[in-house]
């Protein structure tokens, strides 16, 4: 089974109403749309220039911000709810500070050509996250989403960077984990694509990132983005030697569009050149309560 991906390499654009937003976020679909894609995927925080219809005093005050989010977040399902109607894709929007009674957390929704179907909500917090915008992780529930074509799971940014969520994603059936993703730094984005390697690497399986990029100086809390988006797969036979399938170049505004073959994923992990999947399920089912000899090598 095949599934075409988009992944956008996503500025934060600043707008001038509600309505320049949704025309910016349409002709981001039906560019990709134009190209087959069948999943969009949209990074973390994209949604945040929606505070550039805010006061100054709002966009300047980072706490209130997120807070004051969530006045526009049925406007915003409503946008990508029809979006994906309209145009026949599925798209993972970008994460939104959700304000769940006193607590913020992120959440990145999915949408259908049938509508709103779930949401994803990071786990980990980065420090920014954290201490300066007071968000919270979110319930330790993960979503399976499942189209005609495979299985998927979402691991918003920090979570591809632990891999017990993806493991467990990947033994529900998932041959496939996005991981939307913003980062400032070449430090921290290039934290993302390891991770998002290593996941790859221990459930054979593919990963795709998508990442914010630009300059937002408007924006103190998203002013400076650095990122580029691309797909991994474990290496082994019929698949890039170096795990690599694509990648786009940083800070690029553009999508990055590529077709995987969801079939190789089952066939490494039934008769690969090893069996990282298998061997790692081992590792949350008892092998890390195995006695362990530990001995020291001085070179």
């Amino acid at each position: 089974m095949e599934v075409t991906i988009a992944a956008a390499q996503y500025p934060i654009t600043e707008h001038v109403d509600f309505l320049a937003w949704r025309r910016h976020t349409e002709r981001w679909v039906a560019q990709a749309a134009g190209q087959k894609a069948q999943l969009l995927v949209f990074p973390e925080y994209g949604s945040m220039e929606l505070v550039s219809l805010f006061s100054e005093d709002i966009r300047q005050n980072i706490r209130q911000q997120v807070r004051e989010m969530d006045a526009l977040r049925a406007d915003f399902c409503t946008v990508f709810a029809e979006l994906a109607r309209l145009y026949g894709v599925s798209i993972v929007a970008p994460s939104f500070p959700v304000l769940l009674k006193k607590e913020l957390v992120n959440r990145a929704y999915v949408f259908s050509p049938k509508g709103l179907v779930g949401y994803q909500d990071k786990f980990f917090m980065t420090r920014f996250e954290n201490e300066h915008w007071g968000i919270s992780s979110g319930e330790k529930e993960l979503t399976m989403f499942e189209a005609d074509w495979g299985r998927f799971g979402i691991q918003i940014c920090y979570d591809v960077e632990f891999s017990l969520s993806s493991q467990l994603l990947c033994n529900l059936g998932a041959s496939l984990v996005v991981a939307p993703s913003c980062t400032e730094t070449i430090r921290g984005a290039t934290r993302v694509h390891v991770g998002a390697r290593a996941r790859a690497l221990e459930n054979q399986c593919y990963t795709v990132v998508s990442q914010t990029v630009g300059n937002a100086l408007w924006s103190p809390a998203v002013d400076i983005n650095y990122g580029f988006s691309a797909f991994y797969s474990t290496p082994d036979t019929g698949l890039p030697e170096e795990g690599i399938i694509a990648s786009h170049t940083p800070q690029a505004e553009d999508w990055l569009v590529q077709t995987l073959d969801l079939s190789k994923i089952e066939k490494v992990r039934n008769d690969g050149s090893v069996f990282n999947f298998k061997d790692h399920r081992r590792l949350y089912g008892g092998f890390m309560e195995d006695q362990v000899k530990l001995h020291r090598a001085i070179l």
